[in-house]
C-alpha cells in the first residue's frame, strides 16, 4: 500500500476527458493544447498526447517541459520575457505569444523568423474571483486598444485571448465571444491573421455541457475569420480524474468534531486557501459532521466540513476528489510537510507509484 499522502491519477477518468476533447477537435476543427500552468504531470502525457495537439506555457521552464515531454506543437507565452531567456524560449517553441506591444517590439529582431502572436484583452471575463479575473481594472494581461494593435499587426500572424475561468455556461461563452468579435473583428479579418487561441477556462468536458453547440460556434468563428482556432484546456483536461489520498492522524472536539490528516491545503491544495473554497469529498452524505484539517501550523489549514456514516478514528483513509488542477504544479514545502507522492491507476486497474519526495528533496529546495 502506498504511504499517504499521495495524488492518485485515474487514467480511465482521464481518458473520458480526452475523448471529449477529441470530439471537439473533430467537430469544430479547433486544436487543443494542454495548459501546463494547470497540470504538468508528464507521466500521463503518453495518453494525453494521443488526443491533444501539444502544450501551451506561461514560462521558460514550461516551454522546455512541453517541448521535451509532449509531442506536437509547443506554444510559448509569458506575461514578460527577460533578455536572458528569450533565446531559449524561441529555441523550444513553435509559436511565441507576446503579452504586450512593448514585449513584441523589444524582441522584434530576435523573433523575426518565428511565428508570433499577441495577447488581446477583451475587457470581459467569466471569473467570479477578482484575483483570477484577467479583465480586472488595470489588468496587465494583454492589449486592450485595437487601434494600437493595428499599428503592429503586420509583425504577427495570430492572437491569444483568455477570458474564461471555469466557465460551464455556454450562453456566457457565446456572449463573450460575440463581444470579442465586436471589439476586435477588424483585426481578426486581416489577411495575415491565420490563427486565434481562445485560451482555457471553458468547462466543455463537464457533464451536460452542450458540446455540439460549442463545436458549431467554434467552427462558425473559424470559418468567418479564416483562422485556425486553438483551445487551451487545463482544468477541462483533468477535471474529476485525480484524488488526494490522506490518513487521519488525530481527532478532537472543540465545539465541532475535528479530524487532522497528514496533508495541508497550503502545501498541497493551495487554491483552496487562495480562493477560500472547500475541498470535495464523495460520498459526503452521512449523519456525522467533521471539520477535516491539515497538519501545518496555519490556523486556517482546513479542507472543509464533511459528513461521514461513522466516527472517524486514527488511521482512517480519506479521499479528496477532483484534486488534479493547480495542485501538483503549486505544491510546496511549507512547514516541511512532506509532499504527496504521485501515483497512477493505469487503464488495466493496476496502480503505479511514479514519484516520491524525500528529505533530500526538501533540503535541495533550499540552500
Amino acid at each position: 500500500m502506498i504511504k499517504t499522502p499521495y495524488y492518485l491519477i485515474d487514467k480511465a477518468a482521464l481518458l473520458r476527458n480526452m475523448e471529449k476533447i477529441a470530439y471537439v477537435r473533430e467537430h469544430s476543427g479547433a486544436k487543443a493544447l494542454l495548459a501546463l500552468k494547470c497540470f504538468a504531470t508528464w507521466s500521463v502525457f503518453d495518453l494525453m498526447s494521443q488526443y491533444m495537439d501539444g502544450t501551451t506555457s506561461s514560462s521558460l521552464n514550461e516551454v522546455k517541459l512541453g517541448k521535451l515531454k509532449f509531442p506536437g506543437e509547443t506554444h510559448a507565452y509569458s506575461v514578460a520575457y527577460s533578455d536572458d531567456e528569450i533565446a531559449e524560449v524561441l529555441a523550444h517553441s513553435d509559436k511565441i505569444i507576446f503579452n504586450s506591444i512593448g514585449q513584441l517590439t523589444r524582441f522584434a529582431d530576435e523573433s523575426a523568423h518565428h511565428v508570433r502572436g499577441l495577447r488581446l484583452n477583451p475587457g470581459v471575463s467569466s471569473s467570479a474571483f477578482l484575483i483570477a479575473d484577467p479583465s480586472r481594472p488595470f489588468s496587465r494581461l494583454g492589449e486592450w486598444d485595437a487601434d494600437k494593435v493595428a499599428d503592429v499587426i503586420e509583425q504577427i500572424s495570430g492572437f491569444m485571448l483568455h477570458n474564461n475561468c471555469e466557465n460551464n455556461d455556454f450562453a456566457l461563452f457565446d456572449h463573450m465571444l460575440t463581444d470579442i468579435e465586436t471589439k476586435f473583428g477588424d483585426l481578426l479579418k486581416r489577411p495575415n491573421i491565420t490563427w486565434v487561441s481562445l485560451g482555457g477556462g471553458i468547462h466543455f468536458t463537464g457533464d451536460d455541457y452542450p458540446i455540439d453547440h460549442f463545436c458549431a460556434r467554434l467552427k462558425a468563428f473559424s470559418e468567418r475569420y479564416g483562422v485556425q482556432l486553438y483551445l487551451e484546456p487545463g482544468e477541462a483536461s483533468i477535471t474529476q480524474t485525480t484524488t488526494l489520498e490522506v490518513t487521519v492522524l488525530d481527532t478532537l472536539y472543540n465545539g465541532k468534531q475535528l479530524a487532522i490528516v497528514d496533508s495541508s491545503i497550503e502545501a498541497h491544495m493551495l487554491d483552496l486557501l487562495i480562493y477560500r473554497e472547500s475541498a470535495k469529498m464523495a460520498p459526503n452524505d452521512g449523519t456525522l459532521e467533521y471539520m477535516v484539517c491539515g497538519k501545518s501550523c496555519l490556523a486556517g489549514d482546513i479542507f472543509g466540513e464533511f459528513n461521514f456514516e461513522k466516527p472517524l478514528k486514527v488511521g482512517d483513509r480519506l479521499s479528496f476528489i477532483d484534486a488534479a488542477g493547480y495542485t501538483m504544479v503549486k505544491k510546496n514545502w511549507f512547514n516541511g510537510v512532506n509532499m504527496p507522492a504521485i501515483a497512477i491507476r493505469q487503464l488495466d486497474g493496476s496502480v503505479e507509484l511514479v514519484k516520491e519526495f524525500s528529505f533530500d528533496d526538501f533540503v535541495n529546495s533550499l540552500s
